[in-house]
Protein backbone atom coordinates (compact mmCIF):
# COMPACT_ATOMS: atom_id res chain seq x y z
CA UNK A 1 0.00 0.00 0.00
CA UNK A 2 1.54 3.64 -1.24
CA UNK A 3 1.98 6.41 1.49
CA UNK A 4 -1.09 8.49 1.62
CA UNK A 5 2.24 11.67 1.96
CA UNK A 6 4.53 10.46 -0.97
CA UNK A 7 4.83 12.27 -3.65
CA UNK A 8 3.24 11.06 -7.28
CA UNK A 9 5.66 9.53 -9.34
CA UNK A 10 6.92 11.36 -12.59
CA UNK A 11 7.63 9.07 -15.54
CA UNK A 12 11.58 9.14 -16.76
CA UNK A 13 11.16 10.48 -19.91
CA UNK A 14 9.60 13.73 -18.03
CA UNK A 15 12.39 13.54 -15.56
CA UNK A 16 14.62 13.54 -18.55
CA UNK A 17 12.75 17.01 -19.65
CA UNK A 18 13.26 18.56 -16.38
CA UNK A 19 16.72 17.66 -15.97
CA UNK A 20 17.72 18.64 -19.11
CA UNK A 21 15.37 22.11 -19.04
CA UNK A 22 17.42 25.04 -18.62
CA UNK A 23 15.44 27.97 -17.93
CA UNK A 24 17.66 30.80 -18.68
CA UNK A 25 17.62 29.62 -22.46
CA UNK A 26 14.10 29.84 -22.34
CA UNK A 27 12.71 32.84 -24.96
CA UNK A 28 9.83 33.20 -22.74
CA UNK A 29 12.44 33.66 -19.80
CA UNK A 30 15.10 36.16 -21.63
CA UNK A 31 12.06 38.43 -22.77
CA UNK A 32 10.81 38.76 -19.06
CA UNK A 33 14.40 39.29 -18.07
CA UNK A 34 14.79 42.13 -20.63
CA UNK A 35 11.15 43.21 -19.61
CA UNK A 36 12.23 43.91 -16.29
CA UNK A 37 15.44 45.57 -16.96
CA UNK A 38 14.31 48.05 -19.25
CA UNK A 39 11.42 48.16 -16.65
CA UNK A 40 14.11 49.38 -14.34
CA UNK A 41 15.70 51.65 -16.32
CA UNK A 42 12.63 53.76 -17.34
CA UNK A 43 11.47 53.91 -13.64
CA UNK A 44 15.06 55.02 -12.78
CA UNK A 45 14.68 57.48 -15.86
CA UNK A 46 11.39 58.76 -14.74
CA UNK A 47 12.65 59.22 -10.96
CA UNK A 48 13.74 62.50 -12.18
CA UNK A 49 10.53 63.99 -13.54
CA UNK A 50 8.93 62.59 -10.15
CA UNK A 51 7.17 59.82 -12.14
CA UNK A 52 6.30 56.42 -11.94
CA UNK A 53 6.18 53.76 -15.23
CA UNK A 54 2.21 53.79 -14.27
CA UNK A 55 2.33 57.74 -14.25
CA UNK A 56 4.40 58.71 -17.78
CA UNK A 57 1.83 56.16 -20.06
CA UNK A 58 -1.49 58.28 -19.21
CA UNK A 59 0.59 61.35 -19.64
CA UNK A 60 1.79 60.60 -23.19
CA UNK A 61 -1.22 59.16 -24.26
CA UNK A 62 -3.26 62.16 -23.30
CA UNK A 63 -0.62 64.32 -24.70
CA UNK A 64 -0.49 62.15 -28.29
CA UNK A 65 -4.60 62.46 -28.17
CA UNK A 66 -5.18 59.14 -27.61
CA UNK A 67 -7.97 59.87 -25.12
CA UNK A 68 -9.16 63.07 -23.31
CA UNK A 69 -11.35 60.83 -21.18
CA UNK A 70 -10.41 58.32 -17.96
CA UNK A 71 -12.40 55.70 -19.73
CA UNK A 72 -10.68 56.71 -23.52
CA UNK A 73 -7.25 56.90 -21.92
CA UNK A 74 -7.77 53.42 -20.19
CA UNK A 75 -9.02 51.77 -23.69
CA UNK A 76 -5.93 53.22 -25.10
CA UNK A 77 -3.67 51.75 -22.21
CA UNK A 78 -5.42 48.43 -22.07
CA UNK A 79 -6.63 49.01 -18.63
CA UNK A 80 -8.97 49.07 -15.88
CA UNK A 81 -11.38 52.62 -16.31
CA UNK A 82 -11.23 52.12 -11.97
CA UNK A 83 -7.19 51.94 -11.79
CA UNK A 84 -6.81 54.71 -14.59
CA UNK A 85 -8.88 57.55 -12.27
CA UNK A 86 -6.68 56.48 -9.56
CA UNK A 87 -3.96 57.33 -11.58
CA UNK A 88 -5.38 60.69 -13.02
CA UNK A 89 -6.10 61.36 -9.08
CA UNK A 90 -2.44 60.75 -8.56
CA UNK A 91 -1.34 63.03 -11.31
CA UNK A 92 -3.96 65.23 -10.46
CA UNK A 93 -2.53 65.85 -7.11
CA UNK A 94 0.87 66.66 -8.79
CA UNK A 95 -0.60 69.48 -10.76
CA UNK A 96 0.25 67.70 -14.10
CA UNK A 97 -3.13 67.63 -15.19
CA UNK A 98 -6.62 69.08 -14.37
CA UNK A 99 -10.29 67.89 -15.20
CA UNK A 100 -12.66 69.75 -16.81
CA UNK A 101 -16.38 69.45 -17.23
CA UNK A 102 -17.38 69.29 -21.06
CA UNK A 103 -19.39 72.73 -22.65
CA UNK A 104 -20.91 70.28 -24.87
CA UNK A 105 -22.02 67.46 -22.32
CA UNK A 106 -22.07 68.25 -18.63
CA UNK A 107 -21.76 64.93 -18.01
CA UNK A 108 -18.34 64.41 -19.21
CA UNK A 109 -15.11 64.90 -17.73
CA UNK A 110 -12.19 65.76 -19.65
CA UNK A 111 -8.76 65.95 -19.49
CA UNK A 112 -6.17 68.20 -19.82
CA UNK A 113 -2.39 68.76 -19.34
CA UNK A 114 -1.47 71.79 -17.32
CA UNK A 115 1.66 73.66 -18.02
CA UNK A 116 3.93 71.47 -15.71
CA UNK A 117 2.33 68.60 -16.88
CA UNK A 118 3.32 69.63 -20.38
CA UNK A 119 6.88 70.48 -19.09
CA UNK A 120 7.19 66.92 -17.84
CA UNK A 121 5.77 65.15 -20.70
CA UNK A 122 8.24 67.16 -23.36
CA UNK A 123 11.03 65.53 -21.33
CA UNK A 124 9.36 61.91 -21.54
CA UNK A 125 10.30 60.93 -25.02
CA UNK A 126 14.29 61.21 -24.45
CA UNK A 127 13.89 59.55 -21.23
CA UNK A 128 12.23 56.33 -22.61
CA UNK A 129 15.30 56.65 -25.86
CA UNK A 130 17.91 56.33 -23.04
CA UNK A 131 16.09 53.60 -21.28
CA UNK A 132 16.30 51.55 -24.40
CA UNK A 133 19.66 53.22 -25.77
CA UNK A 134 21.27 51.81 -22.84
CA UNK A 135 19.97 47.98 -23.39
CA UNK A 136 20.48 48.22 -27.07
CA UNK A 137 24.26 50.33 -27.09
CA UNK A 138 26.01 47.37 -28.54
CA UNK A 139 23.45 46.77 -31.14
CA UNK A 140 23.45 47.77 -34.69
CA UNK A 141 21.23 50.00 -36.55
CA UNK A 142 20.36 46.82 -38.28
CA UNK A 143 19.97 44.35 -35.19
CA UNK A 144 17.76 47.02 -33.52
CA UNK A 145 15.77 46.24 -36.99
CA UNK A 146 15.30 43.25 -36.93
CA UNK A 147 14.74 42.41 -33.00
CA UNK A 148 12.19 44.97 -33.32
CA UNK A 149 10.85 42.91 -36.51
CA UNK A 150 11.62 39.65 -34.31
CA UNK A 151 9.73 40.81 -31.52
CA UNK A 152 6.48 42.11 -33.86
CA UNK A 153 6.20 38.66 -35.51
CA UNK A 154 5.95 37.08 -32.08
CA UNK A 155 3.40 39.33 -30.98
CA UNK A 156 1.08 38.52 -34.52
CA UNK A 157 2.10 34.62 -33.94
CA UNK A 158 0.54 34.82 -30.63
CA UNK A 159 -2.34 36.93 -31.96
CA UNK A 160 -3.18 34.40 -34.09
CA UNK A 161 -3.87 31.96 -30.94
CA UNK A 162 -7.27 33.49 -30.34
Amino acid sequence: MADSTSSPRISPELADLIRRYDPEESVGYLIKQAHLSLQRAVDAEMTALDLTAMQWGPLMLLAMGRGETAAELARSACSDTGAMTRMLDRLESKGLIRRVRSAEDRRVIKLELTEEGVRATEQVPQRLHDAVDLHTRDFSEQEVQQLKSLLRRMAANGAQRG
